[in-house]
């Protein structure tokens, strides 16, 4: 018997275009995922930094804030004196005269537990520096502090506190956030200042290397605020039974108030 004729090539070949078609298919799924992954990664990024930013924003208002507190000046440039701080007069009050200083500064010292501050006003801290990292606590006074215990009301200052700055809508909406609930006290921005005592006879003492040279500061009282700031982001990430904020900013600032001379 003869044999069948062999089949046409195209006949062979029934069934490859739908291969094809599927890694095709494959292909355009994994290029629309790796699309949206990266799409979602640009988004986290410009997220985090927009917040870095806002946060970063916040701390400085809270810089120039605390240097209208020391100069004692309102929002708009005008004297507040004598009724700065709003004329309380239990409230802790910037120095203005060298017994004053001295006076602020006995006080502070007598602080026994806790941060030595006093309605935003602080004594040199010692021990770290950073307390804006430190978890831990302590009850030691003034000595390693936690950012928690910075954060009170009766120890720093918020946004406007003393100078009447706005926070309506206009503000940035971190420095809206001064609730008085204990995880509403760690968010929005606090500042604090410390009052560090100035020899004005330092440059004659050979220790400032060309001093000759250098702007004489004329202080009245001889006084040298430190500012810190810390502004805390609006987004949030949760720990146990809260919600903490992701973003912090700290600022700190040598602030030098020299009295203007005739």
């Amino acid at each position: 018997m003869p044999s069948p004729p062999p089949r046409p090539p195209h006949q062979r070949q029934r069934g490859i275009s739908l291969f094809v078609v599927i890694v095709f298919v494959m292909l355009s799924m994994l290029l629309a995922l790796w699309a949206s992954r990266t799409s979602l990664f640009n988004e986290m990024v410009i997220g985090n930094d927009a917040d870095y930013q806002r946060a970063f924003e916040a701390a400085q208002a809270l810089v120039q804030d605390a240097e209208l507190d020391i100069r004692g000046e309102k929002a708009d440039g005008s004297d507040c004196r004598p009724n700065c701080r709003g004329g309380d007069a239990t409230k802790t009050q910037i120095p203005l005269e060298a017994k004053e200083v001295a006076a602020l500064l006995a006080d502070l010292e007598g602080i026994t537990t806790g941060p030595r501050c006093s309605n935003a006003l602080c004594i040199k801290r010692t021990g770290r520096q950073d307390f804006w990292n430190n978890a831990s606590d302590t009850t030691t006074a003034g000595v390693d502090v936690t950012l928690t215990q910075m954060m009170s009301t009766t120890v720093g200052a918020r946004y406007g506190q003393y100078t009447g700055a706005e926070i309506g809508s206009a503000s940035n909406p971190i420095l809206r956030e001064q609730g008085t609930t204990a995880n509403e006290l760690k968010r929005g921005g606090w500042y604090w200042i410390e009052v560090l005592p100035y020899d004005s006879d330092a440059a004659n003492s050979a220790l400032i290397a060309g001093s000759t040279n250098n702007l004489a500061l004329n202080l009245q009282p001889n006084v040298v605020y430190r500012i810190t700031a810390v502004a805390h982001g609006r987004k949030l990430r949760r720990e146990g039974s809260e919600d903490v904020p992701v973003t912090q900013v700290v600022l700190q600032q040598t602030y030098a108030r020299q009295k203007l001379k005739d």
